[in-house]
């Protein structure tokens, strides 16, 4: 078996994230084929093309950390209908100059929670066309828009709700079948 390693970013910044609990419950529901290593975006500068020939080094470790992975996960809020600013800005780091975009190739799925009704929607919509664009072959199905509620994740990673958990372990197995599939045809760029 083929274990392929994922790189995951949470588009929160905050360190009691929901979403970081999020993450957190979702690696130990993971199939076995895959092991995964955060990719952290908050101390990434501001994004600006002025500083493409000499990247910052947070910039150049984002850019690094992603080329070691095999694949990405996206776990996400949704601020203002959209995307979080700092994921927005980890993307365009990673994604250029120009002819060096680090999502090529790397197959991705996203998910998100939110106390809302309808989780994180269209944050993902939006995410999925920022991703389409940077050539990153996406897991479209299932969708995964989490309400999340006080207690259903735990500070270690358990979820409380056994159907919310079920759900969640689908969600991964899918996942680590995407990926096994994304990377059979598409294998990493030498």
């Amino acid at each position: 078996m083929t274990v392929h390693k994922v790189g995951y970013m949470v588009g929160s910044l905050s360190k009691d994230s929901i979403n970081r609990k999020l993450a957190t419950a979702l690696i130990p529901l993971a199939p076995e084929n895959l092991a995964f290593e955060e990719i952290p975006i908050k101390d990434l500068p501001l994004y600006n093309r002025d500083l493409d020939g000499d990247y910052p080094a947070p910039a150049r470790a984002l850019k690094e950390q992603i080329a070691g992975v095999d694949a990405l996960l996206f776990v996400t809020p949704e601020y203002n209908r959209d995307i979080p600013g700092g994921l927005k800005n980890a993307i365009d780091w990673a994604s250029r100059p120009w002819g060096k975009n680090s999502f090529s190739r790397k197959p991705s799925a996203v998910i998100g929670a939110s106390p809302g009704n309808i989780g994180t929607a269209v944050a993902q919509q939006n995410l999925r066309s920022v991703l389409s664009f940077c050539d990153s072959p996406q897991m479209n199905a299932p969708e995964a828009y989490i309400k999340f509620t006080e207690g259903l994740v735990d500070d270690a990673g358990h979820v409380s709700d056994s159907e919310t958990e079920e759900f969640l372990r689908e969600f991964m197995a899918n996942f680590g079948e995407f990926v096994t599939r994304v990377r059979a045809v598409i294998p990493p760029e030498e």
